[in-house]
């Protein structure tokens, strides 16, 4: 971890960043790269390791990805034929038999060896996402201009993990140069549980919409920070955190169809949790207005290509899903009955819903979690623990709310998958107050750090290696991984798993020596602020 470096000389060099803006700006960019490379090699692992159009999906957004790169942005209808139909170029023919795998656990991926672009393939495919949003099929689909066949699903996936790896990096230096933020590196490290990077590391838009979504989260409560009262300002300034910001909205509201709707609840629950003063300085601020009229244009392309694309506008059918043409009642009592599977589907429930995880290994997450939430009720003040409950009750409500509402025309087709930006809102929150609120317990943030993401980091590298037992070998003995696997990944699965496992420690590291220097910096600014409180400039933009 080249720049976050963890021995006493690391003190002189924090002094000098203190001094010089250059050295701050160095230093930050130091810390984005090692996050990116990070988050990164997670998600191209997880790229690498799931077969071909498992991740949930995956079939549908890929070749929508593939025909819109080369023009078709939407697509055309057939009679008798479900769903939007796409042109599919020749090297990337489907073959509905590649799934002979999903839903089916007892399947191994190497079922029937058929891949994409193989003899005998159909060359259009009905889509059900034809209609969505193209930015991020752009953003993730010129690899197959490259590539074809199942190397260009392959790239394709990097491509998107290496995007949903930047709102994740920026996210996670928005926590490290946070003045006096301690518990929020650890707030971010959640995002790189395994479900998360399984999911940028697919070509489905709901991995950069989580990401996205976290660095919204991050960004926003940092930027609020710089309009507090004797507040420590944080380390990027306030056009940089503005350019964050603008850059993961825009992107978030353009995701998928609800993004505006998430950008709203995530900026709402930040202006509650900052409180009144900083949100009404961050509004009597002139420039402020120039970066909300680019969030503004975002959105507003978002929704124009909602309402006239008809993504949310098509009426689903009684086999489509459960409680199609229910009433608002229903829906809503339906999702709350249901979070606790809900919960269990954003900590680990892989593939076409045919690759849970045994439930003790769930622990592993849920430990950290509570640590860091608990914690934080038990030490903030009561103000703040009302906001963070307020976060965890939205947690809750936002998908029954949604679901109740359009019950009726989709039936139910909530997913755990869809509520991380919220689950992952509270990590951020709860990490966000416990370094304002809570002077108490700040000296617990280091251990904490590297005890919390070990096991975070052990959870994902146990996840990695259980789904790869299911798709090499389903539940065939476990000897045959090594002296019988029914399907291989690119590089092998040894291979990947040495890889993971060395990624994880590296965010380990990345995770502790860098709230280490937080904590190192904290004891440089206190002694500074309390003798010359004038001598940091202020933040511009």
């Amino acid at each position: 971890m080249t720049g976050l470096p963890g021995g006493s000389d690391d003190t002189a060099v924090l002094e000098e960043q203190a001094r010089d803006p250059r050295a701050r700006r160095g230093s930050a960019s130091v810390t984005f790269l090692s996050a990116f490379a990070v988050f990164a090699l997670l998600g191209i692992l997880w790229s690498l390791a799931s077969p071909v159009f498992s991740v949930p999906d995956e079939n549908a957004h890929a070749v929508k990805a593939i025909a819109q790169v080369r023009g078709q942005v939407i697509g055309y209808t057939l009679p008798g034929v479900k769903h939007i139909v796409v042109d599919l170029p020749e090297g990337d023919e489907y073959h509905s038999h590649m799934m002979c795998f999903a839903t089916r656990p007892g399947v191994p991926a190497g079922c029937n060896g058929i891949e994409l672009g193989d003899e005998g393939g159909q060359d259009w495919f009905n889509t059900w996402v034809g209609a969505y949003n193209p930015i991020y099929y752009y953003l993730v689909g010129w690899p197959s201009l490259i590539f074809d066949g199942n190397a260009a699903v392959y790239s394709m996936r990097i491509a998107s993990s290496l995007l949903g790896a930047a709102f994740l990096a920026w996210a996670f230096l928005t926590a490290v140069t946070a003045r006096g933020a301690r518990w929020m590196p650890l707030g971010v490290a959640f995002a790189a549980a395994p479900m998360s990077m399984y999911l940028i590391g697919g070509v489905n838009p709901n991995g950069v919409e989580f990401a996205s979504a976290v660095a919204v989260w991050a960004g926003v409560l940092t930027l609020l920070q710089t309009f507090e009262d004797g507040a420590a300002r944080p380390g990027l300034s306030r056009t940089a955190l503005w350019s964050g910001v603008t850059l993961a909205s825009i992107m978030l509201v353009n995701a998928r169809a609800l993004g505006p709707l998430w950008l709203v609840i995530i900026v709402a629950l930040c202006f509650l949790v900052s409180g009144w003063v900083p949100v009404k300085r961050l509004f009597t601020t002139g420039r402020t207005y120039w970066w909300l009229a680019a969030i503004a244009a975002g959105g507003l392309f978002s929704l124009g290509w909602t309402l006239s694309g008809g993504s949310l506008s098509n009426q689903a059918e009684a086999s489509d899903a459960p409680l199609v043409n229910g009433t608002f009642l229903q829906g809503f009592a339906h999702t709350i009955r249901t979070t606790p599977d809900y919960v269990q589907q954003a900590i680990g429930y892989f593939g076409w819903f045919d690759t849970p995880l045994p439930v003790w290994t769930y622990w592993l997450v849920i430990a950290p979690f509570a640590l860091l939430v608990l914690l934080a009720f038990v030490a903030i003040r009561r103000r703040s623990a009302l906001s963070l409950i307020t976060v965890v009750i939205a947690a809750v409500l936002v998908p029954a709310l949604v679901q109740g509402y359009s019950v009726h025309q989709t039936g139910i087709i909530w997913q755990g998958r869809y509520g991380l930006f919220l689950y992952l809102g509270i990590t951020v929150v709860a990490g966000w107050l416990l370094s304002r609120d809570a002077p108490a317990v700040q000296v617990l943030a280091p251990r904490a750090a590297w005890i919390a993401t070990s096991l975070i980091a052990s959870y994902g590298v146990l996840a990695f290696a259980l789904v790869l037992v299911r798709y090499v070998i389903a539940k065939a003995p476990l000897a045959e991984m090594v002296t019988a696997p029914q399907w291989q990944p690119p590089l092998g699965w040894p291979a990947l798993v040495v890889g993971y496992g060395l990624a994880s420690l590296a965010l380990i590291a990345l995770v502790g020596i860098a709230t280490e220097r937080i904590a190192r910096r904290d004891a440089i600014d206190r002694p500074s602020r309390a003798v010359a409180p004038h001598v940091e400039a202020p933040v511009r933009g």
